[in-house]
């Protein structure tokens, strides 16, 4: 009895296991599974409807991504990065040292803008001669109705946090109430435009009642926790229209891929399953 009840179990086990790994659909010969599904509504918190139509629109990304024969690099990652670097006043090697500070995971940093890359470059192919590029007027106008996107604080004061042992700064950090020997404070208002870039990008980064990652100053360990941003001093338009382009042109892209994408499901070759 006893042997015919864990044959009976097992053989349940293994019939809920392959209902888990059954196909749910195709997409032009590409598999999403009920696993797939269930993973997505999960973690994406939306409906089964929405959860199957995008991991349609991922299958059909991710096949044109191999027709159109895309690739990123290491040289590819490098040249994107030194351009955000330039635009926030760095070079590449200080902007990367300020990302793997602000970052746990470099490697999943990278990752996404191997990610951005290779999207841009399927734009690039797909949109080629059918977009309309934004004017200098265009971005005029998106400045002139946008401007609270183009401003940053005057001063910003902050709590400074030294020690010459970074896990007594890891700890506060965890918990500014904490009381350490090792770790010198003091209160400190910033000019921001006396400060350097690198800086700059830090505490216009970090909110209120937030630490910057920990940096080296003055061979010391150094965290700031941002207590309040005062004043307001607004971009000016010469200082931000390369910003300003890159928004519109990718806004219009959106819409341009999803046009696209809508199209691709009609002539796809979807197969429903289960």
């Amino acid at each position: 009895m006893k042997k015919l009840l864990g044959t009976l179990l097992l053989s349940t086990t293994i019939s809920f296991a392959g209902l888990v790994d059954a196909v749910a659909l195709v997409v032009n010969d590409e598999p999403i599974t009920l696993y797939d599904i269930d993973k997505r509504m999960v973690e994406s918190k939306v409906s089964k409807k929405e959860a199957v139509s995008s991991l349609i629109d991922e299958a059909l990304y991710e096949q044109l991504l191999q027709e159109k024969n895309i690739n990123v690099d290491i040289f590819d990652v490098n040249n994107y990065l030194e351009k955000i670097a330039a635009s926030n006043g760095m070079d590449l090697y200080t902007f990367k040292s300020v990302v793997k500070q602000k970052y746990k995971n470099y490697d999943a940093y990278e990752n996404e803008i191997r990610k951005r890359i290779q999207r841009e470059k399927l734009i690039g192919q797909l949109v080629r001669g059918n977009l309309k590029i934004a004017t200098q007027e265009d971005l005029k106008i998106y400045y002139k109705n946008n401007k609270n996107q183009f401003t940053t604080a005057k001063t910003i004061d902050v709590v400074q946090y030294a020690s010459n042992n970074k896990k007594a700064l890891l700890e506060i950090q965890n918990n500014p109430l904490t009381v350490s020997n090792e770790v010198s404070k003091s209160n400190i208002s910033l000019d921001q435009e006396k400060l350097n870039s690198q800086m700059r990008f830090l505490l216009n980064d970090t909110k209120i009642n937030q630490f910057t990652p920990i940096i080296t100053a003055d061979k010391q360990y150094v965290t700031l926790l941002v207590t309040q941003k005062k004043g307001v001093n607004t971009l000016a338009f010469e200082d931000v229209k390369d910003k300003i382009f890159t928004v519109l042109m990718q806004k219009r892209e959106q819409n341009f891929l999803k046009e696209y994408f809508e199209k691709l499901k009609l002539t796809a070759n979807i197969k429903v399953v289960r």
